[in-house]
């Protein structure tokens, strides 16, 4: 290295430990980075720990209702032992999509602050609301959150029995998405919903 390019490093490496009122840039640098890294990852956990079932089914609203139903259930209990949690079904994968879901669901929370769906009774009222509203989000990702466990084509012509695959096949060709004819899969339908002529 020439004396030029010596210089330039000194000058750099005097800009970053030259004092600025009490501290050194690079102690100003060195302490902004190690809080950036512990509010990170303190964010992080505090959102893969609001993915947890016992995170979900802590309010009784869920506990109450839905978990039961869900408790029913192929994806709690099956023959294999894969279940899938509540997350797994609501919340997104990847960040950007999971930071707006959960942005989303403060609906929910608000819901529950303000005792909107605080009985059965009043659970109920708004279940096909709730419902509707579930249903049209996952319609508008294509079923993202069912592809994480289901894909057409990894389902087997042999191993699945015909009228369901030739279904899923005649759904793939209409370009038709899980929620199109699963709703209702994991959680009770709604008393008002009704069964749209088309589907089977």
């Amino acid at each position: 290295m020439n004396n030029e390019g010596k210089s330039g490093l000194r000058r750099c490496w005097s800009v970053l430990v030259r004092p600025s009122v009490r501290y050194s840039l690079l102690t100003l640098l060195s302490v902004g980075f190690v809080s950036g890294i512990l509010f990170w990852g303190g964010f992080n956990t505090g959102m893969e720990a609001t993915n947890t079932m016992t995170f979900c089914i802590g309010c009784h609203e869920m506990r109450d209702n839905v978990y039961k139903e869900y408790k029913e259930t192929i994806h709690y209990s099956n023959r294999t032992g894969v279940q899938a949690v509540c997350s797994d079904c609501h919340v997104p994968k990847d960040w950007s999509h999971k930071i707006i879901r959960k942005i989303q669901a403060s609906k929910e929370v608000w819901g529950k602050i303000t005792g909107v769906i605080d009985t059965r009774e009043k659970f109920e009222g708004h279940r096909m609301e709730m419902a509707t509203r579930e249903w049209a989000r996952m319609k508008a990702s294509d079923s993202r959150e069912c592809r994480n466990c289901h894909s057409f084509e990894a389902m087997s012509e042999e191993l699945q029995r015909k009228t369901p695959y030739k279904k899923h096949m005649a759904a793939k060709a209409d370009g038709k998405t899980c929620i199109d004819c699963h709703k209702g899969i994991a959680h009770q339908l709604p008393k008002e919903y009704e069964e749209p002529e088309d589907e089977e």
